[in-house]
């Protein structure tokens, strides 16, 4: 199993991560119906529900990208920083949106996107 591999998993759990932040502390949260209990949620208890589903809508392309730089023999080592620079990134993309950092948050996007673009572009070179 490689290390970029390993990546896609922890991009997996993110969004976990992001809902437990939104959820956190909340009054009166209701386990029963936790969607409905989100939406009507405000500030940076919204933010972070938003961050979350803004990290499962970036999953795919990653997981993808990473996949087919495996199966197209890129280098492990490319894959492998470009995979763990996904993961930071996201990280970063989270805490901005959280603390409501939109133009910082949209720059930070937009590596995470270079990133997946870059998986690809490795794979064709490979």
């Amino acid at each position: 199993m490689t290390f970029a591999f390993w990546c896609v998993l922890i991009a997996a759990l993110m969004p976990i991560v992001f809902a437990g932040i939104a959820k956190a502390g909340g009054d009166s949260y209701d386990n029963r119906n936790p969607r409905a209990w989100l939406s009507r949620q405000a500030g940076w208890r919204q933010r972070a529900n938003w961050a979350q589903q803004n990290t499962i809508e970036a999953f795919p392309p990653f997981a993808a990208a990473v996949i087919i730089a495996h199966l197209a023999a890129a280098p492990q080592a490319a894959i492998n920083a470009l995979a763990v620079s996904f993961i930071a990134i996201r990280i970063v993309y989270g805490y901005c949106y959280i603390q409501d950092h939109h133009l910082a948050r949209s720059l930070v996007w937009l590596a995470g996107l270079a990133c997946v673009i870059a998986l690809f572009v490795v794979a064709a070179l490979a």
